[in-house]
């Protein structure tokens, strides 16, 4: 008769296989430590984005909007981002895999709605939106997550020939280049840049020619230049980021970066308190969006930057953890979308960041997670949502257990 011999530990305490097994099966099934970073870099940006919209229904504009507006909005967004969050959790990364051309074709028709007149939202200047009645949907924002999961069933299926530029790298790069073009189209060239940096990122860690990668970036830095350097407004722009406290450039082109880096001078150490910000009232543009940052320096000073930099930096760091463990158990795919994850939230953390601090040029980037918008924290939580799942398998896979 079969039967389970205990193992001694130290204090006379026995513990057999099957106590073993138990504790095994007790191990976290998810990273909570992941989770709860995302959860509240979510509740501090919506309580930054009231605090820097709180004052908007004094403006003409927002005149018919009551001071919790963007508040509301913003909640019902997280909620309904949190409800999408837990489906896709659900979802096998199989799954994803099969579904991965099929998104990317259907992202790109919405792009090309987008640039039909009538059909397309403008908003101060920009075709980037379609209107659902309800609120209003960025397809270039669904693209950063598509393109993710793009690039890396690509450079799975093309494994053997990615160190041929015309059956490897060539076609991903024309995909990409298409993909561009209705961006610039927007024009949206944050969204194309923060794309950009993310299929080549994915081509790279899944061992494309370093000529040809060399070649290519040295080229796609050439058309970001001329992109820049044949549009009046964007070169006026530049040129205004390189010397921003001159007078013509303080009142005109660099009127935000101003405005933006008062903010973080005001704010010193800890901030002028939450609630406090001056900037905010009517000074600083976009100060629920893209520079949210500005009023985070304001008002909560250098630690709570450095807090908020702190946070990004570990779920960046989790993604590329994440993503080396699931390749060093063979899941490639698995482990290349979750390098792309942390590709796509550094870079267009780091281009937000970088802009509000005048380290980079004024760009309409938001801060993911945090800055006011329903389409962005939807695709942000559903990313990480599939990086939580990649790394739910991982643990599945190194328990023995099966998909």
């Amino acid at each position: 008769m079969a039967f389970q011999l205990p193992f001694k530990f130290l204090g006379g305490a026995s513990v057999t296989p099957i106590d073993i097994r138990a504790r095994q099966s007790r191990m976290m099934e998810y990273d909570q430590p992941l989770v709860w970073v995302v959860i509240l870099l979510l509740l501090l940006g919506m309580v930054m984005v009231y605090s820097a919209s709180i004052a908007l229904p004094d403006s003409p504009k927002f005149a018919a909007y009551k001071n919790s507006y963007f508040l509301t909005r913003q909640a019902t967004f997280i909620i309904i981002s949190a409800v999408a969050a837990a489906l896709t959790f659900r979802i096998p990364v199989a799954t994803w895999q099969k579904a991965a051309p099929y998104v990317f074709i259907g992202t790109l028709f919405l792009l090309l709605l987008v640039l039909i007149p009538g059909v397309g939202v403008v908003v101060n200047g920009g075709r980037r939106w379609l209107s659902l009645k309800v609120y209003n949907l960025q397809p270039s924002e669904l693209m950063k997550l598509f393109i993710v999961l793009y690039a890396a069933d690509y450079t799975v299926r093309k494994q053997e020939y990615m160190h041929k530029l015309t059956k490897g790298f060539l076609p991903m790069a024309l995909a990409v280049s298409f993909v561009g073009l209705l961006l610039l189209l927007e024009p949206d060239l944050g969204a194309f840049g923060v794309i950009v940096c993310i299929a080549m990122g994915i081509l790279f860690l899944g061992g494309v020619n370093a000529i040809w990668f060399g070649g290519i970036a040295g080229m796609l830095v050439t058309i970001f230049v001329a992109i820049i350097a044949l549009s009046k407004f964007r070169r006026d722009r530049f040129f205004a980021y390189l010397n921003p406290w001159e007078e013509e450039n303080a009142l005109n082109k660099a009127y935000q970066l101003t405005h933006s880096l008062i903010a973080f001078g005001r704010g010193e150490l800890f901030g002028v308190g939450l609630g406090g910000s001056v900037e905010k009232l009517h000074y600083l543009p976009e100060a629920h969006t893209d520079f949210l940052l500005a009023v985070i320096g304001e008002e909560l000073g250098l630690a709570g930057v450095l807090v908020v930099i702190g946070m990004f930096y570990w779920i960046v760091k989790r993604a590329f953890d994440i993503g080396r463990q699931a390749i060093a158990i063979d899941q490639t795919f698995a482990g290349l979308v979750a390098k792309g994850i942390g590709i796509w939230i550094g870079v267009q953390t780091f281009i937000n960041m970088g802009v509000n601090l005048g380290l980079l040029p004024t760009k309409g980037l938001t801060l993911p997670l945090m800055s006011y918008g329903g389409t962005g924290v939807l695709v942000n939580c559903i990313g990480l949502a599939i990086l939580l799942r990649i790394d739910y398998e991982n643990r599945v896979l190194m328990r023995g257990g099966r998909l």
